[in-house]
């Protein structure tokens, strides 16, 4: 199938050839043909997976042909990395056929404010936001969305677990019933089908989530105790092939002492977290993107909804603590039929947790042997019941030491 297939405008298909998009992939080939019948749909699908494309596409393809133009789309997002992306996109096809847009998210000072209410009043195509700011922005009154015809939910499961149920509810009250609803979702827990009956009507359903990583992915596991894991975050970087690396950790107090260590160790990498200011977490993004930063340190929000192509490498520092957000992480790299590397550090107390993430995507993933100047490793028994922790929280406990090496060349750490 290709592109033409949809009938879409030319002007559109012209811009589709000129960015090198000549056939859709499986959940654009479901979703397109739904959207452009003007059915409300909802989606499990991946990030990755083209699932932004199958929206905007059938919607830009509407936007052309419609008779008097207005604010016509609202797509909101959980984070504001996402609706930065999703219209850095839409700025991409725009190009070709004359569809603006705004993204909407907090953050920034008041002349931001400023700027994004003024350019809301003034109107554009689509506007992509993230909850709160948009509830913000309705708030002054001042904001029209009575001709709205497309509304998108993008990462549904996300914006619910980062507890935005209400602020959706909230937001959908602003909107005309009589309209077309969207949404796209990674997981689909009860939660998302009690939001979906709230806000679709007689939805179409598609199902493309991938429970396994991309084929191109090269998974593999290391099982070690905490106070080793800083030896061999070196040896992983000194002993691979890579161009740019992800380094996940589970909380953002791990992810600022990662990057302390790093920098005492003059290691390249920058840590991403919430406590940025704004600017900066812009800055960040770009450097990594245009290669001038080859290495991010990061949470679980840079699993979703970051678009980075020609990641080599993902590291995760400790075992995600759901079992999709693992999916999430390593689908970071090898994307668009490419290849990487996925490698995890499983502690004591983290091998109930990636069993489970075996169990899940349906394969032992491979674990290495440690180097020898690190020592031994504890073994790996996911199903043994264990009394306390193997050392360090959730965050994987220690992460410092990267200077004193001759602290990992003796095996475990001794018992006080």
């Amino acid at each position: 199938m290709t592109f033409q297939d949809f009938k879409f405008d030319e002007k559109l298909l012209e811009g589709l050839s000129s960015m090198g998009f000549n056939n859709p992939t499986p959940i654009q080939e479901q979703a397109i043909p739904s959207i452009l019948e003007g059915h409300d749909l909802i989606a499990c699908a991946q990030t990755g997976t083209g699932k932004t494309a199958a929206y905007l596409l059938p919607i830009l393809n509407n936007i052309i042909h419609a008779e008097k133009r207005h604010l016509n789309t609202l797509v909101i997002a959980p984070t504001r990395e996402l609706a930065q992306q999703i219209d850095q996109q839409i700025e991409g096809f725009g190009y070709f056929i004359g569809v603006s847009s705004i993204s909407v998210y907090g953050g920034g000072d008041g002349a931001t404010w400023d700027q994004q209410r003024r350019a809301l009043e003034q109107g554009a195509d689509i506007i992509i936001a993230t909850p709160g700011r948009l509830i913000a922005l309705l708030a002054t009154g001042k904001i029209v969305l009575d001709h709205l015809e497309h509304l998108v939910l993008d990462e549904a499961d996300r914006m619910l677990d980062m507890g935005f149920f209400d602020d959706i509810v909230k937001i959908i009250n602003y909107l005309p019933k009589d309209r077309q609803t969207i949404l796209f979702s990674a997981t689909m827990p009860p939660k998302i089908r009690t939001l979906a009956t709230k806000i679709l009507n007689q939805p179409k359903e598609i199902n493309i989530a991938i429970a396994k990583p991309a084929a191109g992915i090269l998974q593999q596991a290391y099982v070690v105790y905490d106070a080793q894991k800083a030896a061999l975050i070196k040896h992983v970087l000194n002993t691979n092939t890579w161009n740019s690396v992800i380094l996940f950790a589970s909380t953002k107090e791990t992810v600022k002492k990662l990057d302390v260590a790093f920098q005492r160790a003059g290691l390249p990498a920058r840590a991403f977290h919430s406590d940025l200011e704004q600017a900066e977490r812009e800055q960040i993004l770009r450097a990594f993107k245009n290669k001038q930063i080859n290495m991010l340190i990061g949470t679980d929000v840079l699993s979703r909804g970051i678009d980075v192509e020609g990641i080599s490498m993902v590291i995760n520092y400790d075992v995600p603590p759901d079992p999709e957000d693992y999916v999430h992480r390593v689908g970071r790299t090898a994307r668009a039929e490419t290849t990487g590397t996925a490698i995890t550090f499983i502690n004591e107390r983290d091998q109930g947790k990636f069993y489970s993430i075996e169990n899940l995507i349906g394969d032992t993933i491979t674990k290495l042997p440690l180097p020898e100047s690190i020592g031994a490793g504890p073994a790996y028994e996911p199903r043994a019941k264990r009394n306390g922790s193997s050392g360090g929280g959730r965050d994987g406990g220690s992460s410092g030491g990267f200077k004193k090496r001759k602290n990992f060349r003796k095996g475990p750490p001794r018992k006080k």
